[in-house]
């Protein structure tokens, strides 16, 4: 309740303070992310984690950054090399995904931000706005449905109380996610039915992202990424979704505008 107000006020500022807050943010997720691969026995190469995950970010603003992104590679492997057999390739492969799975998310969500209707002064608001409404609506819609009416479970290997009831109701807290922005904003940009797929994208990806987050956490035995928010874990467990869904609503968002209907 009070990170919420704050998080949409960056959102609608937009810009370098969005940019700033997100990457930021990014960082705590991936510093999480190897925290968790340390317990487990696996040290991901954090300097070139962090710097493949910015690399990411900031391919959209940065001049040719696939020269960046080649040198990344090529130092990567050397370094593997050079550190000898007792490093194991498994520790590369896990800085490689530590370094991509949460900054490709929140590239797209940048995208979503900057890119889809650059000509529109408050389009990228509406639109990023949307996104995390439709996650939020589908957690807690699925979260007070399951508890109620739960009754097939989902997943029960990954996370055990998430129930197929569940899954559907998040369809319906997806949908008044979005009907509350656009009921606000009334934009003229984007069509309403336009975005029902996006529902449907937000509903199927955003728990796709939570289980696969649930599945990581079991992997390492561990219930929360970290406690840096107290009651809640860490950025990983509050962002999981939106990791997933960001990057399958910008995928179809795009292809619109690459289409000409938007």
């Amino acid at each position: 309740m009070v990170a919420a107000p704050l998080f949409m006020g960056v959102v609608w500022l937009g810009g370098w303070s969005f940019k700033a807050m997100m990457i930021a943010i990014a960082i705590i997720i991936q510093w999480e992310m190897a925290g968790m691969f340390n317990e487990g026995g696996t040290r991901p190469s954090r300097p070139f984690m962090y710097a493949i995950g910015l690399w990411v970010m900031l391919i959209p603003y940065v001049p040719n950054a696939y020269l960046a992104g080649l040198a990344l590679f090529l130092l990567l492997i050397l370094s593997e090399i050079v550190r000898g057999p007792d490093r194991s390739y498994s520790s590369l492969v896990h800085t490689i995904f530590c370094g991509l799975y949460a900054p490709l998310g929140i590239m797209t969500l940048l995208l979503l931000r900057d890119r889809i209707f650059p000509e529109e002064p408050v389009a990228g608001f509406v639109i990023t706005a949307s996104v995390v409404m439709m996650v939020w609506g589908n957690d807690v819609f699925a979260y007070f449905t399951g508890k109620n009416f739960g009754k097939h479970l989902l997943a029960p290997k990954i996370s055990p109380k998430k129930t197929w009831e569940g899954f559907a109701g998040g369809f319906v807290g997806a949908l008044a996610g979005v009907a509350f922005v656009f009921a606000l904003a009334k934009p003229e940009f984007i069509s309403f039915v336009l975005m029902i797929p996006a529902v449907i994208l937000v509903s199927v990806f955003g728990p796709v992202g939570d289980l696969a987050a649930s599945k990581l956490k079991r992997m390492y035995d561990t219930k929360d990424s970290s406690n840096i928010l107290p009651g809640h874990g860490g950025f990983f467990d509050r962002f999981d979704a939106l990791l997933l869904a960001a990057p399958a609503v910008f995928f179809y968002l795009e292809i619109l505008r690459i289409s000409g209907i938007i």
